[in-house]
């Protein structure tokens, strides 16, 4: 492993949202500077979606909680769609997820998690919870895109993120 570098948001750090007390009406919205690109923004904004689905042929009923966060990647003067790669976002997706089990998030990529239909400038995470808060896998029924393993590799930068949380 490479090694490690400065924290993000030292001076300012951020507000992540307690998966427990999210709510889906209203995301909860961190806006932050990116520690790896000259002038970019991340806009992070992170819910919650009670999910219940009936049993299919082979795939067992479920119901729980999935937990969505959308990574957008903006200039910061603009607003409009910048290139960024994929680790400092997933960095925050998994100090997200860590308060239940960032091993058990999806990278979904840059799509409408919903949809799957690709989005510029946006990367998607998701963590998938029974109804008694453990990390689950994704279940069949509400995968509406492929979702691949949020897993930290040994060739990927170190990169903590400092909250408050």
């Amino acid at each position: 492993m490479s090694a490690p570098s400065d924290d993000l948001s030292a001076e300012h750090p951020p507000v992540l949202p307690s998966l427990t007390a999210l709510g889906s009406a209203d995301p909860h919205v961190i806006t932050v500077p990116a520690r790896t690109g000259t002038n970019v923004e991340l806009r992070i904004h992170t819910w919650l979606t009670v999910f219940d689905v009936a049993a299919e042929e082979w795939v067992p009923a479920a119901s729980g909680f999935v937990v969505t966060v959308l990574v957008y990647i903006v200039d910061a003067a603009t607003g409009r769609p910048r290139y960024l790669p994929v680790t400092e976002p997933g960095e925050w997706a998994r100090a997200i997820f860590a308060d239940v089990d960032a091993a058990q998030g999806y990278f979904l990529g840059a799509v409408d998690p919903d949809t799957g239909e690709h989005r510029d400038g946006q990367l998607a995470y998701r963590l998938y919870l029974g109804a008694d808060w453990q990390a689950i896998r994704a279940p069949r029924q509400v995968v509406g895109c492929p979702h691949y393993r949020l897993r930290a590799g040994d060739t990927d930068p170190e990169i903590r993120i400092v909250t408050t949380a």
